[in-house]
């Protein structure tokens, strides 16, 4: 009976994990068009609603660890209820924007929270020897999960079953249960053993000259990702017309992409090295941005169509801009070459993460009065020329990881 405790557990973190990531699936990736339908947005309102979406990134960290004694379980059980209650509501009433604000606010918060959460109990739950396996099958679970979950809002939308022009929103009601399916494993989940863990240890945020170039490149993609999430989604939504189910699809070919892209991503750094996978990483980004930029002053211009090749540029640089979202790990393992202390890359990680936050809250704000007063194409050369940072920095690690490793 003892033997099968451990198989209980997992099972329980399974669900978890699973209807999580369903759960954000159905709601995360089709807020910009909910904005859009729901509450008909401007391009300035779409980047003030970054604030109340980025700002849990920001407190997260401060929620964690004021939540500490109780557990990463139960802050977990805390995290899914939040997410769950957010949404529900979003879901029930489609409430007035500034009330919509803090609903979204709420569900956020969950999100963000639950985010390193999943990481610290996945690795306690895992076999002694198994860790690397065991966190390769949650990876592949959420994929799973997220990809199903783009296909049922494609076809939702396709066949009229979601919209977002309706008093109660079905599409939130479902993802909303899928939380709560998550907050009943996490109790059971708590209740049923205490996991091994840590004892609580104060974060504190690390500056160190060994690590400026890895906080650099983290601010630059606090900006990258802000207008590549925001703007590039931004784009088809708003100057193609496109609704719900095209932007469902795209996700569905970035992830079904991602699934063999992240699995050859760790053999490209470990056969290249990290400087020229920054390399590529840098001119990829210069690249994509910059065919963003001229083919959306096409489009805004009416120098090109709206259909045809246009959007299918379009289409393609979405999905390319995902797939480079997935190169941040390349960041994570030169930290982990260039670390004073292995016990100091979590802070410096977490340092990293709120620098991203607070950037991304800028950026979002600055790019939206750019596209307002100079027009869209110049978010993304905005974007370009903030690559050319990465590019230099591709150049420094070279002269400046040896320093830094005698360090």
């Amino acid at each position: 009976m003892q033997s099968r405790k451990p198989r209980y557990e997992m099972v329980l973190f399974f669900v978890m994990i699973s209807f999580a990531a369903l759960a954000n699936g159905l709601s995360d990736s089709v807020y910009a068009n909910y904005f859009k339908d729901a509450y008909n947005v401007t391009t300035t309102q779409r980047a003030f609603i970054e604030f109340p979406r980025e700002l849990p990134g920001l407190l997260c960290a401060l929620v964690i660890s004021g939540l500490s004694f109780l557990g990463d379980v139960r802050t977990s059980f805390i995290a899914q209820l939040l997410a769950f209650f957010g949404l529900a509501v979003l879901g029930l009433f489609t409430p007035v924007f500034s009330v919509m604000l803090i609903f979204l606010f709420i569900n956020s918060l969950g999100m963000h929270m639950f985010m390193p959460l999943q990481d610290s109990i996945g690795m306690a739950l895992a076999e002694p020897g198994q860790v690397g396996r065991r966190v390769g099958q949650y990876a592949s679970v959420k994929m799973i999960f997220g990809f199903a979950a783009g296909i049922t809002v494609f076809f939702g939308f396709r066949f009229n079953v979601f919209s977002f022009h309706t008093p109660v929103n079905l599409l939130f009601l479902i993802a909303a249960g899928a939380f709560l399916v998550a907050a009943v494993a996490a109790f059971l989940l708590s209740r049923f053993r205490a996991l091994p863990t840590a004892p609580p240890v104060r974060r504190k945020l690390i500056f160190r000259k060994e690590y400026r170039w890895y906080y650099m490149l983290t601010l630059l993609h606090g900006v990258q990702k802000q207008i590549a999430f925001v703007f590039g989604g931004w784009v088809i939504i708003s100057l193609l017309g496109k609704g719900a189910a095209t932007m469902s699809m795209l996700m569905i070919l970035a992830s079904f992409v991602s699934i063999f892209f992240t699995r050859y991503l760790g053999r490209w750094i470990d056969r290249l090295g990290i400087r020229r996978m920054l390399y590529i990483d840098s001119i990829s980004l210069i690249a994509v941005y910059l065919l963003y930029g001229f083919v959306v002053w096409g489009i805004a211009k009416n120098a090109i169509p709206l259909y045809g090749w246009p959007a299918l540029i379009i289409y393609g640089l979405f999905i390319l801009d995902r797939l480079s979202m997935q190169m941040g790990v390349i960041r994570s393992v030169y930290l982990k070459s260039i670390a004073v202390a292995p016990e100091e890359i979590t802070n410096a990680l977490s340092t990293g993460i709120s620098l991203d936050h607070a950037v991304s809250i800028v950026a979002a704000q600055f790019s939206a009065l750019i596209w307002t007063a100079w027009g869209p194409q110049w978010v993304f050369f905005l974007a370009a020329f903030f690559s050319l940072g990465n590019l230099f920095i591709s150049w420094r690690v070279r002269i400046a990881a040896p320093e830094e490793s005698a360090a």
